[in-house]
């Protein structure tokens, strides 16, 4: 070992192999050591785990783990009015769940109502009105068939 002193620090170095947790940044390790992973992997394979039906009722919220990886409570944020499609699929959504990863991840789930609608889809409607220019630029443009299809998109934003 060696030790090295830096402004009333003394900081201690292993020579040699580290190992792979030890290597990480502390905000990763922190993640990992709360099942960040588990949790992202449900996230980014929501419509898949629990079919289209139900994912376009309720999305996962949070996850909250015991010790250990078993044990699990997933919160659901769940859209008004479809509280109680949510409530009798729970038992199917964690054998799901539970068969993706393999063992016993999660144990209950816990629903929260919430308006999905509002929060996922805020699209700003487009301004009708487009610069004269813009036609201009379009006809100045070589390729015949980006011109076109321009105009087209112009044609749309116009009619719309």
């Amino acid at each position: 070992m060696h030790y090295k002193q830096n402004n009333k620090e003394s900081k201690t170095y292993v020579q040699g192999l580290r190992s792979f947790g030890h290597t990480l940044p502390k905000g990763v390790r922190g993640i990992l050591k709360k099942n960040g992973y588990n949790y992202s992997e449900i996230i980014s394979k929501w419509s898949i785990l629990v079919g289209k039906k139900n994912a376009s009722l309720c999305f996962p919220k949070s996850i909250k783990m015991k010790r250990g990886d078993k044990d699990g409570m997933l919160i659901l944020a769940v859209n008004r009015g479809n509280e109680i499609d949510v409530e009798y699929s729970k038992k199917e959504i964690i054998s799901k769940i539970n068969s993706y990863f393999g063992y016993q991840l999660i144990n209950e789930i816990k629903l929260q109502t919430s308006n999905i609608e509002e929060k996922k889809y805020k699209v700003k409607k487009l301004q009708k009105k487009i610069p004269e220019n813009v036609e201009k630029k379009i006809n100045s443009i070589k390729n015949k068939s980006i011109k076109n299809s321009l105009f087209e998109l112009l044609y749309e934003i116009k009619n719309d």
